[in-house]
């Protein structure tokens, strides 16, 4: 399994050091899904199989490579992502995506396309420090084996009945569209005419991270009932990556 080079960075939280790695063992593997159960379960109230276990799994995960932040001075995984390639999504039957989008017209893209899933920063850590440093160690994977695309959901909560959710994604489409040709459609499509489109609310800052990095909207959102989020179905070209952007995390690894 590839493993990232080491990265250090303190002072995240009070006398924090922050360390970038890719899990190698199971047991890495549920210090991320410890950290899952964590955010998505506790603190988002998603309803998780076998909630009992205080880790969040599910069938993708033994074909994923799994980016962790670790705190070195408590021993914490802190911050994570999942990244599904193309070969191992192929194995599996597709990608997680597709369990709620169809994802046809990415077909001429499929062996070049790489999945990013599962994001969450513990809330003591959630300043910048996590994010930029997963934000590096993916760059750098995306580098080292010539993938050209990142796809991924951007969850939204539905707390407030999906209002907010629809109001983003008439707010995002304005401007970060993606063209018909890499357009995707969701199985389970947030009812858009029955919700209000004009709350106030603000873009959270991961999605506005996402934009500003250059990733486009690939269609309407889909409702999953199961975390009770609205899903943007997001695609990033490698080629439209902000050079700014670019610049940071090269200079983070």
């Amino acid at each position: 399994m590839y493993v990232a080079e080491e990265q250090l960075l303190k002072n995240e939280a009070p006398k924090s050091e922050l360390r970038l790695v890719f899990a190698d063992s199971e047991s890495d593997i549920e210090d991320a899904q410890r950290l899952r159960f964590k955010v998505f379960a506790e603190e988002m109230g998603a309803h998780l199989p076998n909630p009992a276990s205080g880790l969040d799994q599910d069938i993708f995960d033994p074909y994923c490579d799994h980016l962790l932040v670790r705190d070195e001075r408590i021993g914490r995984v802190v911050g994570t992502y999942r990244i599904l390639r193309p070969e191992a999504a192929k194995r599996i039957g597709g990608y997680y995506s597709e369990t709620e989008f169809d994802l046809t017209r990415l077909q001429h893209i499929r062996s070049r396309l790489v999945e990013l899933g599962r994001s969450c920063v513990h809330r003591d850590y959630r300043s910048g420090g996590v994010i930029t440093l997963l934000w590096a160690g993916l760059a750098d994977y995306m580098s080292r084996y010539h993938y050209d695309y990142l796809i991924g959901c951007a969850s939204i909560s539905m707390g407030d009945g999906g209002h907010a959710a629809a109001t983003l994604y008439r707010q995002l489409k304005e401007k970060h569209m993606a063209p018909a040709e890499w357009r995707v459609s969701p199985r389970c499509p947030l009812p858009l005419h029955a919700l209000n489109q004009h709350v106030l609310t603000d873009v959270p800052p991961l999605i506005k991270g996402y934009m500003r990095a250059g990733a486009m909207v690939c269609g309407d959102p889909a409702w999953d009932p199961d975390f009770n989020t609205a899903d943007l179905p997001l695609l990033l070209p490698m080629s439209r990556l902000n050079p700014r952007y670019a610049r940071h995390f090269q200079a983070s690894n």
